[in-house]
């Protein structure tokens, strides 16, 4: 008990013994020239921000820790002594104190520590330049950093700022490592105490070209820490896509072909005009962004795609359209109860989105069976014919023959050249000179010659053979026994009187 009695005295005499060691933080100015200072005031102007001058460094402490401190301090000469505390420090600290007096013309300035005022401390050597380290570090980290990154009093003022920051602003060239104060303010943010969202802000350079910035704010203390981020290449992105899909929009409101796009979700997130003239669908339906099967369940009331047997097979239809349309390519046919034709066509889309298209094609399904019923009908007219007759291509391929042609040369089938087919003629016929000539004229590349003549078969009947060029290249070819035509020469007569 005595000894630990004895050890908290000596304690007490040893930090009594230690307060004559400690200096106050004094500096001596002659207007803005530095004439002396103790040794922890040239410590705090070494470890200042860079400035072009000794007031500046001392300025530049100053600024963020007092307000209005350089007003107040250049009445100095008028009021003769001032003594203010400054703000609180970031983790709730007491504030400093500032007294400043002029003597004989001269301004002195002290700062005061009210935590470590009278408590006799030693800083231990390493740990002061680990300390100083670390902020030398840190303030290189933050004039490397391409960010701009400044720091605002309470009352809008520009207190620190990093090297980015004055470059941005024009007060500092890139070869400069000093800056003057006040400093600059670039950005005018109207900010409430409890907002911290980030808000886009625009700057014009010099040249009147425009740099957009992502500003983000946050509470220290009573002030505010600001960083502001490059969003040029964003916002050029944003054009560029609204550009884009503006242009998309117009090319599809002009499309005769209806546009539906599902998300991944399946909920409509584009559709142009056609698709609500196509599909009946009103714009305010659209406009809801309803899902697919919304959309497929208002096309079945409204009758504007073919009416299911029931219910369930409409949905497992529905089901496996949407499975194929996200697969890869689908496309299938509506017949309409109203006799309207669509082709639906359905795309993958990236992102799992899906892509239909709505085409009427009543007209070109209507000219498509018109075709084919004059198709048939011609052949209907050929096959009851009493001669053989078949057409080749430009190319010599066997386009169209009737049945008459089939029954005559059944040696004959769907796609044989005009070479081969003379060939073959030749083969079943007793040798004559007309095959010759037909090699000849029909065989050559020049344009082909009109060529009759008679033929005989193996089996003795006499056929009359006529080969005629059509339009675009095309041959004709046809055979009449000559017994026929001689009963149907006078039909023919008759018919054309």
């Amino acid at each position: 008990m005595l000894l630990t009695r004895l050890q908290a005295g000596q304690r007490k005499k040893d930090a009594r013994s230690l307060q004559p060691m400690i200096e106050q933080t004094v500096l001596l100015f002659d207007d803005e020239e530095l004439v002396d200072a103790t040794a922890p005031a040239r410590t705090l102007l070494e470890a200042s921000p860079l400035a072009s001058s000794d007031w500046g460094r001392l300025i530049a402490f100053l600024t963020p820790r007092f307000e209005s401190v350089r007003d107040r301090l250049a009445g100095i000469a008028e009021i003769g002594r001032i003594e203010v505390s400054g703000f609180p420090g970031p983790n709730g600290g007491a504030p400093l104190r500032l007294i400043a007096e002029d003597v004989n013309g001269l301004t002195r300035i002290t700062l005061v520590d009210p935590e470590a005022e009278g408590q006799g401390l030693l800083v231990d050597g390493l740990s002061q330049r680990a300390l100083e380290d670390e902020l030398e570090n840190l303030r290189h980290a933050l004039d490397l950093s391409p960010s701009l990154v400044w720091q605002e009093s309470a009352a809008g003022e520009t207190i620190w700022a990093n090297r980015a920051y004055l470059l941005r602003a024009g007060s500092l060239a890139e070869e400069e490592v000093t800056l003057s104060w006040p400093l600059p303010q670039l950005f005018k943010l109207e900010l409430e105490q409890t907002e911290y969202a980030p808000r886009r802000v625009m700057l014009q350079d010099e040249d009147g070209i425009d740099t957009w910035f992502d500003c983000y704010s946050y509470h220290l203390g009573d002030n505010w820490v600001h960083f502001a981020q490059s969003a040029d290449a964003t916002v050029y992105a944003e054009k560029a896509l609204r550009d884009f899909v503006q242009t998309l929009t117009k090319t599809f409101a002009d499309l005769p072909i209806g546009l539906a796009i599902f998300n991944r979700q399946r909920q409509l997130q584009l559709f142009n005009p056609a698709l609500s003239d196509l599909t009946a669908l009103g714009v305010d339906f659209l406009s809801k962004r309803p899902s697919l099967y919304a959309f497929l369940d208002r096309l079945r009331e409204t009758r504007m795609m073919a009416e299911p047997k029931d219910y369930r097979s409409w949905r497992e239809q529905m089901t496996t359209l949407e499975k194929q349309a996200a697969a890869g390519y689908h496309s299938e046919t509506w017949n309409l109860p109203n006799g309207q034709t669509y082709r639906v066509t359905g795309r993958p889309h990236p992102d799992g989105a899906i892509a239909f298209l709505f085409e009427d094609i009543t007209s070109e399904m209507t000219l498509t069976r018109k075709f084919h019923t004059e198709r048939e009908m011609d052949r209907a007219v050929l096959d009851n014919i009493a001669e053989a007759v078949a057409v080749f291509l430009p190319s010599g391929e066997l386009s169209s023959a009737n049945a008459v042609y089939h029954r005559l040369w059944p040696a004959q089938s769907a796609g044989m050249c005009l070479h081969d087919s003379l060939r073959a003629w030749a083969e079943a016929c007793v040798p004559t000179e007309v095959w010759s000539r037909a090699r000849l004229r029909l065989g050559a590349m020049a344009e082909r010659e009109p060529l009759a003549g008679d033929v005989t078969l193996r089996d003795g009947r006499v056929i009359a053979c006529r080969f005629v060029p059509l339009a675009g290249g095309a041959l004709m070819a046809s055979f009449a026994e000559k017994e026929l035509l001689a009963e149907v020469e006078p039909l023919r007569k008759l018919a054309a009187q």
